[in-house]
Parts: structure tokens; C-alpha cells; sequence
């Protein structure tokens, strides 16, 4: 696997990224989808990482700058047909170094609080994350599942 800064420019990532926009909004109430589109993970304040291997798109993640010291993990998504090799837990891996060689104090995510999320969910818990109040710009939700951890 090879996890590479992305221009979000090639198909690849457009059709994973609509598949994702897809899926958020059969799942969740419109309200509470806050998955970004690709103009807005575009912005200055996003880097966004997307995972090959042997010329396939795996998944991606994207670090976004909500401070100086506090970084937000968006668009984390694994292509259906890869799921549960290990991808997700990988490109998390590279955002938490991002974050760190940023110096961040802390870096935080917002995902669902239905089901369908309990291995995103279950992932960030085993990565040190826990659940927290809402930050930024976000506010109680009870579709949303708020998550931090110092780093």
C-alpha cells in the first residue's frame, strides 16, 4: 500500500468520494451529513491522502486545520470492495503522524451514531480516541458521534 497526498483531480477519488456522499445521505438525516464535497476538501486548511495499491484506489482521509493546535480527521472512507484489510487503520496512521508533526494538542472527528458506524467507531476508540462534547462548529446531534484524543 501506498498512502500519497492527493490533488483530488483523478476519477478514482471523485467516484470514491460520491460513493461516500452517497452512503452518508442513505444514512443519515440531511441535517446531520457532514461528509465534504470536493470543492470543499479542496480548501487551503484540508490536506487529503488517498491509499493504492498496484494502480487501484483503496481509501482515503483527509486533516483538516481547525487551529493552530487542533486538527479534525474528515473523509475517511475504504472502498467497499477492500473493506477490513487493513486500509482505514493505515491511512489513520499517517494522518495521527501529520497531526504530530504539526504539533497539534489535539485531534478530534465527528462520525455517525447509527450502527452502520460502529467500526469507524470501533476503530478510533482502539487508536486512543474518545468520546467528547462537540467541537467547532458542530453541536449536539443525536446522529453524530463526537471523538478526541491528545496527542
Amino acid at each position: 500500500m501506498q498512502i500519497i497526498i492527493d490533488d483530488l483531480s483523478g476519477p478514482e477519488i471523485r467516484a470514491l468520494l460520491e460513493e461516500h456522499l452517497s452512503n452518508m445521505r442513505q444514512i443519515s438525516p440531511p441535517e446531520s451529513v457532514h461528509a465534504l464535497d470536493l470543492d470543499e476538501l479542496r480548501k487551503p486548511e484540508i490536506t487529503f491522502w488517498t491509499c493504492w495499491e498496484d494502480g487501484r484506489l483503496l481509501g482515503c482521509g483527509a486533516l483538516k486545520e481547525l487551529s493552530s493546535t487542533h486538527g479534525e480527521i474528515k473523509s475517511m472512507r475504504t472502498s467497499t470492495a477492500m473493506r477490513r484489510r487493513g486500509i482505514a487503520k493505515a491511512i489513520l496512521a499517517r494522518i495521527i503522524q501529520e497531526a504530530r508533526s504539526r504539533q497539534y494538542a489535539r485531534l478530534s472527528l465527528e462520525t455517525g451514531s447509527m450502527k452502520e458506524f460502529e467500526p469507524a467507531r470501533r476503530l478510533y476508540e482502539n487508536q486512543g480516541f474518545a468520546f467528547c462534547r462537540p467541537f467547532g462548529d458542530y453541536v449536539e446531534d443525536p446522529n453524530s458521534a463526537f471523538m478526541s484524543r491528545s496527542l
